[in-house]
């Protein structure tokens, strides 16, 4: 399958938020950013800069399995680094903000779109 290019993050944001579309995905998401984050800090408050490497090695350490074992599919990371990274961290914050449900429409709504797309007979607009 060719990778999927978006013209503007705002069009790949929908597309970011469907790759995430189980409640478990987002969450294990959360789980290790928040956790390496609070690792990384305390590291460095206590002047361990190594510690550093904990944000990026337990959030992904975390994400990326969920991807293959939750989702069935491969992180959008690896097509889209920093589109990935700053969806990520709207998504994260969206989740603390008590939306996680917005998300889930959202993820419903692209899922769906893209389904009718690849029913569509050849002729009428299908991409062949």
């Amino acid at each position: 399958m060719s990778e999927r290019t978006f013209p503007s993050y705002e069009e790949f944001w929908p597309y970011y938020v469907a790759m995430h579309s189980r409640a478990a995905t987002r969450w294990a998401h959360l789980a290790g950013t928040l956790t390496g984050l609070a690792v990384s800090v305390y590291g460095l408050a206590r002047g361990r800069p190594r510690y550093a490497a904990a944000l990026p090695l337990i959030g992904y350490g975390t994400a990326w399995p969920a991807h293959v074992l939750i989702e069935g599919n491969n992180p959008a990371t690896f097509g889209h680094p920093v589109w990935s990274l700053r969806g990520d961290a709207r998504m994260i914050g969206t989740m603390l903000a008590g939306r996680d449900r917005e998300l889930s429409r959202i993820a419903r709504t692209w899922l769906a779109g893209r389904a009718r797309e690849q029913h569509r007979p050849a002729g009428r607009g299908a991409a062949v």
